[in-house]
């Protein structure tokens, strides 16, 4: 089995920065690729950043930010960015096609030993593996945001994955300070997303049918749960909401239950651009959103 040393990273999103980001910091040589020219700018500003507030923290290793980014090359030229990588990690929209149309361009363009890992949160292995001429060496690698506070990947196979490529996925996770979960057989979600997407959908639910305010089930979270992490909806507008309507469509097309739809609570948000953190505004306003706020679960509040 190849011995993963170079990576690269397909998309420069927020999931795509954070993953090219940790695998850097830890010693390893990235190449991060997008289409997009801006969105690489804005990437490599976000991380210069990150490393630099890490460091005044204590909070990462003792490397200089100009270390940290030398183990990044920035690509615009996918071909540039698959050279002599080890692992590609894809980290594209939440959509099946268009993940299906990476994977076979990183076929054509990287080493036969190369292997090709989705960060899907919710596509099965096996949706994407025949896209390739090496079905045997597609696998799903999936992180959580915020990589550095959630340091887990899940690692799984499709019908055709071989055991040898998910043990050197797991040891890599373990290389880049990442715990691996392995995800015995194909599930739509994988481990933690299935709890997660029962949590999310039912909080919407509750909102969407007008038993209770967005913030309300927020708050009873918090209460319950503590306020150190973001609540459901909160969560939901860091992550993207038009990511989550897009999971949401990928689980309805795959079940054909209407059930399974994105409520309209959600929908009317995504096409009104209102799209989280990213856009300003989604379940709350942004850079101050209520929840974050002191007396947002002050029962003292308003008297």
């Amino acid at each position: 089995m190849t011995q993963i040393k170079r990576v690269a990273v397909i998309g420069a999103g927020t999931m795509g920065r954070q993953i090219s980001l940790q695998i850097a910091m830890r010693g390893f040589g990235v190449a991060l690729y997008d289409i997009d020219s801006g969105v690489l700018a804005a990437a490599e500003q976000a991380q210069r950043e990150i490393v630099a507030a890490w460091i005044a923290a204590s909070r990462a290793p003792a490397v200089t930010v100009d270390e940290t980014i030398k183990n990044l090359r920035y690509c615009e030229d996918l071909a540039s960015a698959c050279r002599d990588a080890d692992l590609a990690i894809e980290a594209v929209p939440e959509r099946l096609d268009l993940k299906r149309a990476v994977f076979a361009q990183l076929d054509r363009l990287l080493p036969p030993r190369a292997i090709i890992a989705s960060n899907s949160s919710s596509i099965r292995v096996s949706g994407l593996e025949d896209a390739t001429s090496r079905p045997q060496r597609v696998a799903n690698l999936h992180f959580y945001l915020p990589v550095w506070d959630s340091p887990m990947a899940e690692v799984g196979g499709g019908s055709h994955t071989r055991p040898a490529v998910l043990d050197a996925l797991e040891d890599f996770a373990r290389a880049i300070g990442i715990l691996p979960l392995r995800v015995r057989r194909e599930s739509t979600g994988f481990v933690f997303n299935r709890v997660w997407r029962a949590v999310k959908k039912e909080v919407m639910r509750v909102a969407d049918s007008g038993v209770a305010s967005i913030e309300d089930i927020d708050r009873a979270w918090m209460i319950k749960f503590g306020r150190e992490k973001p609540p459901p909806f909160a969560q939901m507008d860091r992550i993207g909401l038009d990511v989550i309507r897009d999971i949401e469509l990928h689980y309805a097309a795959e079940s054909g239950d209407p059930d399974d739809l994105p409520p309209a609570l959600l929908t009317e948000r995504v096409e009104r651009g209102e799209l989280g953190v990213k856009s300003g505004r989604g379940f709350y306003e942004y850079p101050d959103p209520a929840w974050e706020r002191a007396d947002f679960i002050d029962p003292d509040a308003g008297d």
